[in-house]
């Protein structure tokens, strides 16, 4: 590993040398044009000057023999004055340009003979980000006016990227949200460990102001080669810059309890103690005219709000709503006992807050050396910190634990994080001579995703009652000694050479990634009972008898983790990676309307391996892999490197040569990177440095409120008595995928622009698990469900018994999606811009991975052999996606001016997934979809009593078949498994609404602005409670598993709630999204 970080270190500093300077992703725009005399010939030899109105800054260009002119590297806005000028012509200018981030602005000059010296003909100029040369695949650009007009209160940047269409959340075009490229000032700044799908993700804050950003772009389907790490989308946000004017504001943003609706349709929502309150300041300015400018943003606020809008059931309630089947009284009763025999605090179950402080701040220098050369350094902090509820993972317990009407979970099983950035970027751009280009950026970015507990150590138990979770208490099973801190350094370069008919570019991208990651699961113990009376029966029997070793009842599930080398205070598990890539690109001009990007990216990831561990003994075992076939593992071998091609093609016509229809798509391979936290369960499961304990239906773990009670006495560091182990397959490849794009841009009348846009997409390296100790089934069952299934004998479903689960990450390359769109654009001019677009996507793959190898094996819903699920829906399937906004301003008797502006989504809320409660096929998971039967004749029930209510064969077919009619999916595939992801929740419809009001007077030569403004976020429901409410499942797990019947046949029982058997598929929500939220804001302006 040393020589190839030599080998690589010499390569980087070389390349370095030899360029004057690196560029990476976009950051700047351009200009493109021709110069031409009134007869349409072209003149050679022209002077185009483009100047920076705000900032004076200047670039330059002249024309070439095709009388043709490119300016690169531009600063982003404007506006911009562009002047041609020629001997014996009167010189021209194109007035209030302004550019769009990675967009390049076509403009034409006709110039005429001069009968003076001088002379000027001024012509203005319009924005146009949709008809560009450059532009061939999806993408959504979103200029500061959208930025300060739309509303929203949370002030993240995510509530801006919901502008373009193909969005679902975070996630754009059906992929794990993951898997974008998050970019500021054209530097990585990515959740990169994977726990998050973006910066400030983890504690739901920003971590940089909306009112610190210029412009954002997403990129779905980018052919330009230098664009790369991603397979979701480049999403590229450039903060602003000062300018020869110094300006700024100071603001104040606050909602309270009293701005929050409470009713939900004709169902009640209390908010609790509710109130957020946000301040801050920015100002900008010169510190040389023309020359150095400075920029600078600082935020600070806190958010209190209901830790759970659920409630415990006094009794006699249904089980709707936020209401849940969970008595109020047998948590009061828990609690107490809890406190009197074990002197554990479980905290409340609900009325509690959750608090969110978080403190941000960006400082920015632009250094305009000459007009050739411009430097920019910006730095990026955050402070923040949250409230968390439990996780509802399975991978250890039960899961499900809270947010459903199952179960209720107490306050001191919560958790606590802290989520701290810094981020720190310089780039330099450079023109060389008339023809050449260079751009330098140096990135580092730290992240500190650390955590800490609200209640004290105890072992964390889930209580059951049917089969699913009821409540739980104790120490959060992942938060022991949980550490996370990550750091990246970044280098990114294109060198670009401009001649007549074609535009080369070569450049390369190097990023050295370390995280260093505490991750104790389960070093408290989890068990998981039955029952409420199995718990109590189990705790009474160990305080009459504290040493006792068997328990009178049967365990559900008992789990544990512990250290294996002794004098290690914590299980670090560092993982470093080195990710280089390189590639080259030539756009072609084939004629003055045709042009294509070829274009080929190499990317390499480097993996240190030194500090993994070796396991001699899992080395030695065999497993079986993803087709049954034996294989052995090596713990301490993390992936080899592979060279990743991405060659990429695009193509941009217009197609009459006015600009009115534009024909643009591409073909291409996109690379990405992997969630780092899916190496990183290598380095921490393999049976040496943890050791885990994993029993099922067992009286061999009597509860003991001792979390070391089951931890070996003694650890010497050779492997552990039992472990669970992850390995990542030698021939895996980082996330690549196949994206194609067509589309046709249409100018309407009126200004409007028309988009009909088809994306379809393959994985060419997607993501798989499998455990590779599972052994392989028993049989199969016997009637119309004839899964295969394992015996209940203990450890009968494993390959090798002392190994708990052998979780394997590997590649797959079927999973594909699609996404149709149509839009219609209103340019931003003349104070407004709309936009209305419809999208429906699909995206189906073989795996939704976790955090967790375990959890995203065990997770992943399937009928057949768990190592072979099959294509199925992804967690990001789109479903249909309805979007409007636009925004007006009007300004009026030189002292005020109102805009006002909406936002229109109606989408589908998700995606269900119908499974058995319980482990029906015996492999270790809970996570079998149901047999949707034809008819009552093909349902297996059992009569079964559940408190003092008896359910019959015939009621519980009744409700099944109930329960199957009201539901449409459900109802047009019987006689099929349910698929995974396969029923789109209903689509809800919301309207967001902002209106600001200034008053503005001119002071000490400037305009010196007063700005009250309102948001309000589902106005909908301020507008009729009946609208804006969205639908979800009653229940994910309509049956409840049974051990198989003496004709070998599935046999279940339907799942009830509060006694009563549920025979609906769908209900109302009651939650924060689905009432009105009120948002004012108090602004002082001056520039």
């Amino acid at each position: 590993m040393s020589k190839v970080k030599l080998v690589f270190s010499l390569f980087m500093l070389m390349l370095l040398f030899s360029f004057q300077g690196v560029y990476s992703q976009v950051t700047t725009a351009s200009i493109n044009g021709t110069v031409a005399d009134q007869n349409g010939e072209v003149l050679p030899g022209a002077t185009v000057i483009a100047v920076h109105v705000p900032s004076g800054t200047k670039y330059g260009g002249i024309t070439r023999n095709d009388g043709r002119f490119y300016i690169p590297a531009m600063r982003i806005g404007g506006p911009y004055k562009v002047t041609a000028t020629y001997v014996g012509y009167d010189a021209q200018v194109l007035d209030n340009i302004y550019l769009t981030l990675g967009v390049t602005t076509d403009l034409k000059f006709e110039m005429h003979e001069g009968k003076i010296e001088v002379g000027e003909v001024t012509v203005r100029a319009q924005r146009d980000a949709v008809f560009s040369s450059d532009r061939t695949g999806a993408s959504t650009s979103i200029n500061v006016e959208a930025l300060q007009a739309l509303p929203t209160i949370t002030r993240r940047l995510e509530d801006f990227y919901r502008l373009t269409p193909q969005a679902k959340g975070n996630s754009f075009a059906g992929v794990d949200s993951r898997m974008n490229n998050i970019m500021v000032d054209g530097s990585y700044f990515n959740n990169s460990f994977g726990l998050g799908s973006s910066p400030g993700e983890r504690t739901g804050v920003s971590p940089i102001s909306v009112d610190a950003v210029e412009q954002i772009q997403v990129n779905i389907a980018p052919y330009d080669v230098r664009q790369g790490s991603f397979v979701g989308a480049a999403v590229n946000t450039v903060t602003k810059s000062g300018t020869n004017e110094f300006s700024g504001s100071a603001y104040y943003n606050f909602r309270q309890k009293s701005m929050v609706g409470d009713q939900a349709k004709e169902r009640t929502f209390d908010p609790g103690n509710f109130k957020f309150r946000n301040m801050g300041f920015q100002l900008g300015g010169p510190i040389i005219q023309d020359k150095l400018f400075f920029f600078f943003n600082y935020e600070d606020d806190n958010l209190t709000q209901p830790g759970t809008t659920f409630l415990a059931n006094p009794g006699g309630v249904p089980a709707t709503g936020n209401m849940t089947r969970v008595l109020a009284s047998d948590l009061n009763t828990l609690s107490t006992y809890l406190k009197n025999k074990f002197n554990y605090e479980t905290g409340p179950y609900s009325g509690y807050d959750n608090e969110t402080p978080s403190t941000r701040f960006l400082a920015k220098l632009d250094f305009n050396l000459d007009d050739n050369n411009k430097i920019s350094i910006r730095y990026t902090h955050l402070d923040s910190f949250a409230d968390i509820l439990l996780s509802n993972s399975s991978s250890l317990g039960n899961g499900n634990r809270r947010t459903n009407n199952n179960a209720l979970n107490f306050q001191n099983s919560n958790y606590q994080i802290m989520e701290n950035i810094r981020s720190t970027v310089i780039e330099w751009n450079s023109n060389i001579g008339t023809n050449m280009s260079n751009n330098l950026i140096l990135g580092y970015t730290y992240n500190d995703e650390s955590r800490a507990s609200r209640g004290t150590m105890f072992p964390l138990v889930d209580i059951l009652n049917g089969g699913t979770t009821y409540t739980s208490f104790g120490f959060e099973p992942f938060t022991p000694n949980n550490e996370l801190r990550y750091s990246s350094y970044q280098l990114q370069n294109n060198f670009t050479i401009f001649g007549e008919d074609h535009t080369l570019t070569f450049g390369f991208s190097a990023e050295k990634y370390r995280s260093e990651n505490v991750f104790y699961q389960g070093a408290q113990g989890v068990y998981v009972y039955n029952s409420l009376a199995d718990f109590y029966r189990d705790a009474d029997d160990y305080l009459a008898n504290p040493g006792r070793t068997t328990s009178p009842v049967r365990l559900n599930r008992y789990q544990l983790g512990f250290m294996n080398i002794p004098g290690m205070e914590k299980p670090v598990q560092p993982l470093d990676v080195y990710f280089y890539g390189v590639y080259g690109q030539d756009e072609w001009r084939v004629t003055d309307d045709i042009k294509l990007t070829l274009g080929l990216r190499l990317d390499l990831p480097v993996f240190n391996d030194e500090n993994a561990y070796t396991n001699t003994e899992a080395n030695a075992m065999t497993f079986l892999d993803r087709d049954g076939n034996p294989v052995k593992y090596t713990t301490q071998k993390l992936p080899d490197s592979k060279i990743l091609w991405s060659p990429r093609f695009g193509f941009n016509w217009d197609v009459f040569g006015d600009k009115t229809t534009q024909l643009r798509g591409g073909t291409g391979i996109f690379t990405g990177k992997p969630a780092y936290v899916w190496i990183s369960n290598q380095i921490g499961n393999n049976g040496i440095l943890l050791g885990a304990i994993s029993e099922t239906n067992t009286f061999a773990r009597p509860f003991h409120p001792d979390i070391n009670r089951y931890k070996p006495a003694t650890v010497t560091g050779a492997p552990a008595a039992s472990y669970v182990l992850n390995f990542t397959e030698q021939d895996f490849k980082f996330p690549q995928l196949w994206r194609n794009n067509i589309a046709i841009d249409q100018r309407l009348p009126f200004d409007l622009v028309a988009t009909a846009e088809f994306l379809y997409s393959r994985d060419v390296n997607g993501m798989y698990y499998t455990n590779a100790n599972l052994a392989k089934s028993t049989g199969n069952f016997a009637g119309v469900d004839k899964r295969p299934f394992w015996t209940s004998t203990a450890n009968a479903n494993r390959v090798n018994s002392k190994v708990t689960g052998a979780f394997v990450l590997g590649n797959q390359d079927e999973g594909y999606s699609y996404n149709i769109t149509a839009a219609l654009e209103k340019p931003y001019s003349d104070s407004w811009w709309a936009k209305v677009a419809y999208n429906y996507g699909v995206s189906k793959n073989m795996f939704d991975p976790g955090s967790i190898a375990q959890g995203s094996w065990t997770g992943n819903f399937m009928s057949g052999n768990p190592n072979s699920p099959g294509l199925s829906y992804s967690s990001a399937f789109p479903g249909n996606r309805v979007i409007a906004a636009a925004s007006y301003s009007l300004e009026y008797f030189d002292f005020g001016k109102t805009t006002i502006s909406f936002f229109l989504e109606g989408f589908n809320t998700g995606t269900v997934s119908f499974t058995f409660s319980g482990d029906l096929n015996g492999d270790g998971a809970n996570n079998d979809l149901i047999y949707i039967p034809k008819d009552k004749a093909e349902m297996n029930f059992e009569q079964y009593t559940s408190g003092t209510n008896v359910f019959t064969v015939a009621q519980q077919q009744d409700a099944f078949e109930a329960f199957i009619n009201s539901n449409d999916y459900l109802k047009n595939n019987r006689g099929k498994y349910a698929e995974r992801n396969g029923f789109l929740l209903p689509m809800v419809w919301r309207l967001d609404l902002g209106f600001a009001q200034d008053i503005f007077t001119n002071l000490f030569e400037k305009r010196n602005t007063l700005q009250f403004r309102l948001d309000i976020v589902n106005f909908t429901n301020l507008l009729n409670k009946d609208w804006g409410v969205a639908q979800t499942i009653t229940t994910f797990n309509p049956l409840i598993s049974r051990p198989r019947g003496a004709d070998n046949k599935v046999l279940y029982r339907m799942n009830n709630s509060g006694g009563v058997l549920f025979n609906n598929s769908t209900q109302q929500t009651v939650s924060l999204a689905d009432v009105y939220k009120i948002q004012l804001s108090f602004r002082y302006i001056f520039n």
